[in-house]
């Protein structure tokens, strides 16, 4: 059974990454990454053709947590969808709580 790295980094520069390079990073078919943004579960930059496609590295976080949940916890795209949207909803709150000096 071939053996998988997992990095875990933040990124620091906004850089975009096409549809294989997101596939690569992580560790999912094209295909897979396509019908995610055709469902609406990741935003492409440019949506015309999955060869124009542009992700931020935002999307690739968001990517790389469906890829985690679904993989996981055996969800369904759109399960993994909802749990990572709630998972930002959480993170932008907590950051609103520091800005304000309240947490």
């Amino acid at each position: 059974m071939p053996s998988i790295e997992i990095i875990t980094s933040v990124v620091v520069d906004e850089v975009t990454l096409d549809l294989d390079e997101l596939a690569r990073a992580c560790a999912v078919e094209s295909v897979w990454i396509v019908e995610r943004v055709e469902a609406g579960l990741l935003d492409a930059l440019n949506r015309q053709q999955p060869a124009t496609w542009r992700f931020s590295s935002a999307e690739l976080a968001r990517a790389r947590r469906l890829a985690a949940l679904e993989r996981d916890f055996d969800a369904n795209p759109e399960l993994a969808a909802l749990v990572a949207d709630l998972i930002e909803e959480v993170a932008r709150l907590k950051r609103r709580l520091r800005a304000a000096g309240l947490e």
